[in-house]
């Protein structure tokens, strides 16, 4: 039985030779119609498309059997893959452009979905999750339908879309173009989608036609993928090209944004900057936190000057929403119509606060992961009270960033708790270590608690009723990578389940 994957409900089939025409395909189509596009042999359905793509450890094309058998009508190929699929029993087509060619044909078969959506795309390292979550905050309080796509899986009119598909932050091309029609069949009238840098370099967002496109920033992260920051850099600039986009929103306080939207000018897009200087198009001033966990900013915009008001601490959330209402302005929506929305928006597993009672700590959970994602939660909650971090480090990642995490909440952190996160294939001791060694001279009591439940429970048993206890790096995510299982396992439910033993001990 295949795992559930999100298409629509109906599809009008679609000729294949109609379906690659013009895309430089060699080998016959022959009189076969397509109704689906599918590149994982378990998941492929009567009368699909199966793309047979080289992978990391196999190709797909040695799968072509078990997707014939399963329904697929004809094979899209590279020549490596053709040579294995000889005698595949239906059409096989040849592309040099493997992954932009399955993007366009995708986006074909479905009906150019994106051709009845307003799409908003957002780029960087940091930010993606909430930033998205504060246009469909947003247009939903003005009476918009809007999808989501990104980290925290599929959503539609405020609720998830069940898909057995493990969720990276965009899905390959077949899904992300299936998934687009699903929503736009049952009434999208905006999809946000995050777009990752995978994504642009694997040609994922191809065949997309974004209304608006933002750049957040970049920091370090994804470098067991990208071989260096320029290479990592080159794939988020690849967004802001009037093929993809077509107009921008850069955050320009962060160097790389000002070169993308120099770039992004050149290649004759519209340009809105946002940003602390003067020559900002939108001026953000006059952060003030606002208690229990809030906050309050300036906004100069097209349209005048407005207050924007969060739930949300930090400065780097306000960017988020900064961003947020320049994107929205772009597209003809002004910004005093944006306020009330973003007012209310709540991120899940982003700067979330437990519901414990009153005389407990305030305990966070947050999906901070990298050096800069860590320093600026940490920084939204200082004057709060005594700090707690609870933080560890991905195993099978760049391990260059262990030892900048370690310090980033060493400098930020009263009590830090060094723990394991997703230690994959990792040893977890060797992680915890890399971490350590970054530390030095700080203020903090620094504390090794292997296990990421214990160490939950220590920073809750070390937290007086005036602390704040930080747990970052997992955010929304509901299991534990290790090893080649996923464990179950949830922050948020963790601490709570901790502090009722502790309640129930007597605390």
């Amino acid at each position: 039985m295949g795992v559930k994957t999100l298409r629509p409900e109906s599809v009008p089939a679609i000729g294949l030779h109609d379906a690659v025409a013009g895309l430089g395909v060699s080998g016959e189509a022959g009189p076969v119609t397509v109704t689906g596009v599918c590149l994982d042999s378990r998941m492929v359905r009567p009368g699909d498309l199966y793309v047979a793509l080289p992978g990391f450890h196999a190709h797909g094309a040695g799968f072509t059997t078990q997707a014939v058998e399963r329904g697929a009508v004809a094979v899209l190929t590279d020549p490596e893959g053709a040579r294995v699929v000889e005698d595949a029993g239906v059409p096989v087509l040849i592309s040099h452009r493997l992954r932009p060619v399955m993007a366009e044909v995708s986006a074909r078969v479905y009906g150019e979905p994106a051709s009845g959506l307003e799409l908003f795309g957002v780029t960087g390292t940091n930010g993606k999750t909430t930033t998205v979550a504060l246009l469909e905050a947003t247009l939903a309080a003005i009476g918009r339908r809007v999808g989501t796509i990104g980290t925290l899986g599929f959503r539609l009119d405020g609720r998830t879309l069940p898909s057995g598909r493990s969720t990276i932050t965009t899905p390959d091309s077949p899904d992300l173009q299936a998934l687009l029609a699903l929503m736009r069949e049952r009434g999208a009238h905006a999809v946000a989608i995050e777009v990752s840098s995978h994504a642009m370099a694997m040609s994922r967002a191809d065949a997309l036609k974004f209304e608006v496109a933002a750049f957040l920033n970049l920091g370090r992260d994804h470098l067991d993928f990208h071989r260096n920051m320029e290479e990592y850099f080159e794939a988020k600039a690849a967004l802001f090209t009037p093929g993809h986009t077509r107009a921008a929103v850069v955050w320009i306080d962060d160097e790389h944004g000002r070169r993308i939207a120099d770039r992004a000018r050149r290649a004759g897009l519209p340009v809105a900057t946002v940003g602390t200087c003067e020559e900002a198009d939108y001026r953000l001033a006059g952060y003030e936190p606002v208690l229990p966990l809030g906050g309050r900013a300036q906004l100069r915009t097209a349209s005048g000057e407005v207050t924007v008001e969060l739930a949300l601490p930090g400065w780097h959330n306000m960017v988020d929403a900064a961003i947020a209402v320049a994107m929205l302005e772009r597209a003809g929506i002004p910004a005093g119509t944006t306020l009330p929305g973003l007012a209310r928006a709540q991120v899940p597993g982003r700067m979330q606060v437990l519901p414990l009672p009153e005389k407990a700590p305030t305990v966070i959970v947050d999906f901070a992961h990298t050096p800069q994602a860590v320093a600026a939660t940490l920084d939204a909650i200082q004057g709060f009270g005594e700090v707690i971090t609870v933080v560890g480090c991905g195993g099978d990642r760049d391990p260059d960033k262990r030892p900048l995490m370690g310090r980033a909440a060493a400098e930020r952190s009263d009590v830090l708790i060094i723990t394991d996160d997703n230690p994959r294939t990792e040893d977890p001791a060797r992680i915890r270590a890399a971490m350590l060694a970054g530390i030095g001279e700080s203020r903090a009591r620094v504390i090794e608690a292997g296990g990421r439940g214990s160490a939950i429970e220590l920073a809750l048993a070390t937290a007086g009723r005036d602390s704040v206890v930080a747990i970052l790096g997992k955010g929304h995510e509901q299991g534990q990578q290790i090893g080649d299982r996923i464990v179950a396992f949830d922050d948020a439910l963790v601490a709570l389940e901790a502090w009722r033993r502790m309640e129930g001990s007597g605390r």
